[in-house]
């Protein structure tokens, strides 16, 4: 079952393109992760997909509906960002409460458990939280509330490293104990690449790609050699980021066309082959340019 449908989904503010003929699906239980840089559209698509704003023009349907203020889609449905906001005169263990009778699928023992586990006081109130506590208390909500669809967007902002992984590892016990269908957007993909099923990774308001995170692992490769032997390895494939690391010492990615012979070419050639981490191949392919920040200071 599809979950969420977009086509040519497309948001305008004033004269800007937020989103630009956007076209995906996403599949029932499993945890995608949003990728893409800054200013890309990330939290817009999120947004229209919660229901808060609306889209200008193309389609989309959340659970074979239009979200915007849809109140049937609402009760399953969460987004959670550190902007969420509550009832300033309502203390924090209140809140939960309040939760319970919002959301069908509410979970009070997972509630109290994790409110306890990250030492919250519960007659402090959410405006006073640290903004690292403020993420943690609202990702109690958005596991808590085990709705059809939760929707992370950077959760984890403000939080440290243990609290970080914590939030993971309970993502992830949950998530297996209770499939639903997740959208995590995080620019620590490093962080959360073992989670994810799959990737939608838009650039510009576009979908760029969108695969099993699988594949991606397996999308490109780095060589690293003389200048001449790489650009010959190199001539016929599609270049995707390429830094002159060195004199006469090329780093470049391409993409992997599946070709087996050219690991044994390389070796030959002297050129090293490695795999391209994740993180650094998405920064890569929404790059502007194919070169490195070293090439601004390079006068050759």
């Amino acid at each position: 079952m599809r979950v969420i449908e977009c086509s040519n989904l497309t948001k305008t503010f004033f004269t800007k393109k937020a989103l630009n003929k956007l076209s995906f699906s996403i599949e029932e239980n499993k945890i995608t992760g949003l990728i893409g840089r800054n200013g890309a559209g990330k939290t817009t698509l999120l947004k229209i997909i919660a229901g808060f704003i609306k889209e200008t023009s193309g389609e989309i349907k959340v659970f074979s509906e239009k979200p915007f203020n849809n109140l049937n889609n609402s009760a399953h449905v969460i987004y959670v960002d550190d902007h969420m906001s509550f009832p300033s005169t309502i203390p924090l263990l209140e809140l939960l409460k309040v939760a319970e009778s919002f959301y069908p699928n509410w979970n009070r023992d997972l509630a109290m458990r994790l409110f306890e586990y990250f030492s919250f006081d519960p007659k402090t109130y959410h405006h006073r939280l640290s903004k690292g506590k403020t993420s943690t208390f609202n990702m109690i909500i958005g596991l808590a509330s085990r709705c059809s669809l939760t929707i992370f967007d950077e959760p984890t902002t403000g939080m440290d490293e243990s609290v970080r992984k914590d939030f993971y590892k309970a993502l992830l016990k949950d998530y297996i104990a209770y499939p639903r269908s997740i959208i995590l957007s995080s620019h620590h993909l490093s962080e959360i690449e073992d989670l994810l099923e799959d990737v939608l990774l838009i650039k510009d308001g576009k979908t760029y790609l969108q695969m099993p995170i699988s594949e991606l692992k397996e999308y490109a490769f780095a060589l690293q050699g003389n200048n001449g032997e790489v650009f010959k390895l190199t001539s016929d494939k599609e270049v995707i980021f390429k830094n002159h690391i060195a004199s006469n010492v090329t780093y470049v990615i391409v993409k992997n066309d599946g070709s087996k012979n050219l690991l044994q070419q390389a070796r030959h050639a002297g050129v090293e082959i490695s795999p391209v981490p994740l993180s650094d191949l998405c920064v890569y392919l929404t790059n502007e340019t194919n070169g490195g920040i070293e090439d601004v200071f390079n006068e050759n």
